[in-house]
């Protein structure tokens, strides 16, 4: 719990300043919530990617960037979660690092 607490509160703080920053802030802070909640993605890739999908595509976020982003790591897990395989790897860890551009610290 004190992990997912630092995990939101770091997203928070890095989400930006504009004039949709609460917006943006309150997104990141769903996200980070969502991706720090179930299976340690380390010990089974799989079932975490998998446990992902729906909560991230549940989330209502209004901030248009982060949704994109949202919506192709869903989907890239969701790939990942059906196949496996190493491209399918990839393919999460580059939707994840593009996430974490926009709200720090917010993936795995």
């Amino acid at each position: 719990m004190l992990a997912s607490s630092v995990l939101a509160a770091t997203a928070l703080a890095a989400c930006g300043s504009s004039s949709s920053a609460a917006a943006r802030q309150q997104g990141c802070t769903a996200v980070a919530a969502v991706l720090s909640d179930g299976p340690d993605p380390g010990a089974d890739p799989a079932g975490y990617a998998e446990a992902q999908v729906l909560p991230l595509h549940q989330l209502e976020l209004t901030d248009t960037n982060l949704r994109d982003v949202v919506d192709k790591l869903a989907s890239a897990y969701q790939a990942y979660a059906s196949n496996g395989g190493r491209s399918l790897a990839d393919r999460v860890a580059s939707e994840e690092k593009v996430l974490n551009a926009i709200c720090p610290g917010a993936a795995p």
